[in-house]
């Protein structure tokens, strides 16, 4: 039996001895809080019910618990024994069956193994990286794109149909910088002394969208050819070339390079989308000056000072919001909350937005916006995270995007590869700033998260391909009681975990408590491999270790897959 439905069963005992015991009738299972105990000596599972009990009842917390468990009626063949430690816990030992009998269910169900049915015959939207092709995408894109992508594998895990989804802007004045920013460096390619903007774009990337351009009108074939080109050329050619200039549309061929090496990058790193949404939509089919409509019909907008101004005071907020500023142009307010209408029409049962710290302060505005249109929003989550920064030596390189200080997406994979980097975007929680220790990240040792994890696989791999022909490995003939040592209950205790890491994993959205689990069982594994023989002299005992570790593997591959990270079968 899972953990998941053991923990079920001791919910249940326990509320009917509190019931029996007359402390409060008015408890529920929800009420009663289950966490894995540490020290294994003392026990497999543990709740502090009797302290929160204790504060309405004239009892103390361990007095409490011993009369529960004085009257607690539970399945022996789950829970083998009960017991109370200082101050007041009350401590549940599994039965080591229970164990043995999820080891069938790993090796029965094998790829399925984990897998819930909450999802199914439900759609699910998650929106992420959502960066306007201005530019490369940064190792803060990075930690997005990892995680709305894993966020979305946890999802597709437990049966729902879940769309990705990138939205953009090819419009507004980040696009109009982009222009002026490519124009100055292809001006520059024949007038050094052009002053480039003040706000443009200082990357590298921006002086070769400005040379493939040039490549492209010339009819050249590559940066080679231009080189000699503009090696020969003299003042009055150079004029020449500038005179037409303004026939050349900057912004939609910047826009196309760009986006093209955000999709590539994407694929890099095994993360595809399913639909690219363009801001410019809501405008084209009414839905903005719909929703403006709709507010100042019903009030919820006025003008004021030249800007339309959104009532977000009653929302709860302390002051208004400008959604349209007074030059006419609108904030990102309003035609966010034109596309969060257009997610709910179209049927989702969950929406996930996935943003920076950045965007923490529009998200109350877009949301109450929403509302106040008539929509239900309940069913929409949104996932903050925090920054990253890039660890070399014990010191933080300093990044500014706008000044081109920045190692982008694709650096990062060519330094530490592709596993590393969606392991160590998504091992910390993600409202927790990240570092990334790019020294850590290149070591090819245990103190690499990654190496360690994929190391655990590939000797197991290495072990199962070396097996005597001789030994039994039909399922039904397996004697699990052979497996009674200390590090082979303790990988079958972790083994037992993986259905309900994945549930936590869904109901909090936290990619990390799966990476942290996985940790957990590649230790577990390690130790038993360095006190144990798998194959040895007892065939009868071989057969069973052998399906321990099989088991083993099953679950660090599932694992591995939800969160996108190659299993090498040899290192």
């Amino acid at each position: 039996m899972s953990i998941i439905l053991i923990k079920k069963v001791i919910r249940k005992s326990i509320v009917q001895s509190i019931k029996s015991c007359d402390y409060d009738l008015n408890i529920n299972e929800k009420d009663i809080k289950l966490d894995e105990t540490k020290n294994k000596d003392i026990g497999d599972i543990s709740t502090g019910i009797s302290f929160v009990l204790s504060k309405k009842n004239q009892q103390t917390p361990i007095q409490i618990a011993q009369n529960i468990i004085e009257n607690i009626s539970i399945n022996k063949n789950l829970i083998i024994k009960i017991s109370v430690s200082k101050p007041g816990f009350i401590n549940f030992h599994l039965n080591i069956k229970t164990l043995y009998e999820n080891l069938f269910q790993i090796i029965i169900k094998n790829k399925k193994y984990g897998q819930s049915s909450i999802g199914t015959n439900k759609k699910a939207l998650v929106e992420f990286v959502s960066a306007n092709p201005t530019g490369p995408l940064t190792v803060g894109h990075g930690r997005q794109a990892v995680l709305g992508d894993v966020v979305s594998r946890i999802l597709e895990f437990n049966g729902y149909s879940v769309e990705r989804e990138y939205y953009y802007n090819d419009a507004g004045r980040q696009m109009r910088v982009l222009e002026e920013s490519i124009k100055s460096r292809f001006i520059q390619i024949f007038d050094e002394k052009n002053e480039f903007p003040e706000d443009g774009y200082f990357g590298e990337y921006i002086e070769d969208i400005a040379k493939d351009i040039l490549i492209k009108e010339l009819e050249l074939k590559n940066l080679k050819e231009l080189n000699i080109f503009l090696t020969n050329l003299n003042a009055s050619d150079k004029k020449l070339h500038l005179k037409n200039i303004d026939r050349i549309n900057f912004r939609k061929f910047g826009e196309k390079v760009i986006f093209n090496n955000i999709k590539n990058t994407l694929k890099r790193i095994n993360i595809n989308f399913d639909n690219f949404i363009n801001e410019q939509k809501f405008y084209d089919d009414g839905s903005i000056d719909s929703i403006l409509k709709i507010f100042e019909k019903t009030k919820l907008s006025y003008k004021k000072d030249g800007a339309v101004w959104l009532k977000t005071s009653n929302f709860g907020k302390e002051v208004d919001t400008v959604i349209i500023k007074n030059t006419g142009e609108p904030t990102y307010r309003l035609p966010d909350i034109a596309y969060h209408t257009n997610k709910i029409k179209r049927g989702y049962d969950l929406i996930i937005n996935i943003l920076g710290a950045d965007h923490k302060d529009t998200v109350p505005d877009v949301l109450n916006g929403v509302k106040a249109l008539g929509f239900e929003i309940n069913h929409i989550k949104v996932l903050i995270h925090q920054f990253v920064s890039l660890i070399v030596k014990n010191e933080k390189i300093k990044m500014s995007t706008r000044k081109a200080n920045f190692v982008t997406l694709d650096d990062l994979i060519d330094m530490v590869g592709v596993d590393i980097t969606r392991y160590f975007f998504i091992m910390r929680g993600k409202q927790s700033h990240l570092n990334f220790d790019i020294d850590l990240a290149k070591k090819e040792s245990d103190e690499n998260p990654v190496y360690y994890l994929q190391y655990a696989y590939a000797r197991i791999c290495n072990i199962l391909k070396f097996l005597d022909e001789e030994v039994n490995l039909e399922l039904k003939k397996t004697n699990f009681n052979l497996l009674i040592e200390k590090e082979e209950i303790s990988l079958m205790k972790c083994l037992n975990c993986f259905d309900e890491i994945i549930i936590d994993s869904l109901n909090t959205l936290e990619p990390q408590t799966l990476a942290n689990y996985l940790q957990q069982l590649a230790t577990s594994f390690h130790k038993f491999y360095a006190n144990h023989r798998v194959i040895n002299k007892n065939k009868e005992l071989t057969n069973s270790r052998i399906k321990l570790i099989l088991s083993a593997k099953i679950v660090l591959e599932n694992g591995l897959d939800i969160l996108g990270i190659n299993h090498p079968e040899k290192m």
